[in-house]
């Protein structure tokens, strides 16, 4: 077998160093360090994405070392400007500039007319994640597009039916962004769930058309079986001006396409709990008269609430099962790492503070360092050491096999769900 030769294991050309410059430099690396080092490491992530999508191909890992010696050579240099050769950078000296306009870099993130420095650029551009073509097997071809990020208006005007914790957690992310409070409406029929909205300052009501009527996008995040008298209710106040997102777990586009009007936008989106903490998984899809800027302004509208990638609609419930129904399986493995250490004699209140914190620590160095869990898991097991031992435990008891066969499971009844109409 050939090897890749797009893949770059260890040197960098002058090219690809460029490159990841002006990605750095367009994601506004500067307001991302605290002193010299870098407190969001989510733009790493975008980043990797953006390299990917250019055709060089490299690890978070990769990226992040790279950053640290151009920044090593960029403080030397400031250090001593006579400096010859700062540090081991092939082809400094052409990266130096562009080091400059990074580390000095003055612009405001926010114009007074609303537009962003980081989108004003004709050429700055976001990955929009495999948008895949289809045949009777399933997906046959992924391909990479690069599209025009839009520019984030600051009035857009967001609604949400439901107050759940979904809504509460895509709200939140939401408000860490650009749109401002005073722009968003919750509905709900009751007022239990709406004192933590009002708490953010956002407006509230019981009334479903008045979010729609106050609204241009539109989040429907009640559960499945409300969805159709929600969408009959609302069906003639939506305009060709809304673009409406369902977060309901089974509910087609094809069902949500039927209870709106023709020229209505649409899109699915299933996150999970975690995006209460910003840390969320959310797949979404179009609907057939969503326009590629719906999803685009989505992408930038829910930039605070984790991880959101664009797919095919029949990953949309084996994202269900994976995602927001995984959410609870690793919780349930948390609960019996903390009682395996209960068994051997450890406090219960120290045993689920270590399990919560090994499942937090395990999950950020499986995100951040873009390894397979499989070669992470090699890392951590020496010949005849404690962890081999567990891990034969563990296939003993099938935890691999039950992993899989609750995914399934879980995904199969979101498809069931999908079929209640």
């Amino acid at each position: 077998m050939e090897p890749d030769s797009g893949v770059k294991k260890q040197n960098w050309d002058v090219k690809e160093t460029e490159v990841f410059l002006e990605i750095l430099e367009d994601l506004d690396m500067k307001k991302c360090l605290d002193g010299r080092k870098v407190r969001n490491s989510k733009l790493f992530r975008v980043a990797q994405r953006r390299m990917t999508a250019a055709g060089f191909h490299r690890s978070v890992d990769q990226l992040k070392i790279r950053w640290k010696l151009l920044k090593s050579a960029y403080y030397r240099c400031k250090r001593d400007s006579e400096a010859l050769a700062p540090v081991k950078v092939q082809g400094w000296w052409r990266y130096e500039k562009s080091m400059v306009a990074i580390m000095e870099s003055q612009h405001a993130l926010v114009h007074s007319d609303g537009t962003d420095d980081a989108t004003e650029d004709s050429d700055s551009s976001v990955v929009n994640w495999l948008r895949p073509d289809h045949d009777d097997v399933g997906v046959q071809n992924l391909d990479l597009a690069i599209e025009t990020e839009p520019v984030m208006d600051s009035q857009l005007r967001v609604g949400f039916i439901g107050a759940g914790n979904m809504a509460f957690g895509i709200a939140k992310g939401i408000l860490s962004g650009k749109v401002a409070a005073s722009s968003v409406t919750v509905s709900a029929p009751s007022s239990r769930n709406l004192s933590r909205f009002q708490e953010m300052g956002v407006a509230v009501t019981h009334s479903n058309v008045d979010v729609v009527c106050r609204s241009d996008l539109v989040f429907v995040a009640v559960k499945p079986h409300l969805v159709p008298p929600v969408l009959s209710e609302i069906s003639g106040h939506v305009t060709e001006k809304h673009v409406v997102v369902s977060v309901a777990a089974g509910v087609t586009l094809e069902t949500l396409e039927e209870l709106l009007p023709r020229d209505a936008s649409v899109i699915r989106l299933m996150p999970n709990l975690p995006c209460l903490l910003q840390e969320g998984a959310l797949l979404y899809c179009r609907g057939s008269r969503a326009k590629t800027e719906d999803g685009a302004l989505l992408r930038a509208l829910l930039r605070g609430c984790g991880l959101l990638e664009e797919g095919a609609e029949a990953w949309m419930d084996v994202h269900t099962g994976l995602s927001g129904s995984g959410v609870a399986f690793v919780y349930l493995f948390a609960e019996a790492l903390a009682e395996g250490a209960l068994k051997m004699g450890m406090p219960s209140s120290l045993a689920h503070s270590m399990a919560a914190q090994t499942v937090l620590g395990a999950g950020r160095l499986l995100r951040d360092s873009g390894k397979h869990p499989a070669q992470l898991r090699s890392e951590v097991c020496t010949p005849g050491g404690t962890t081999i031992f567990g891990l034969h435990a563990l296939e003993q008891g099938g935890v691999r096999a039950a992993a899989m066969a609750a995914v399934q499971s879980a995904t199969e009844r979101a498809q069931e769900l999908g079929r209640r109409k």
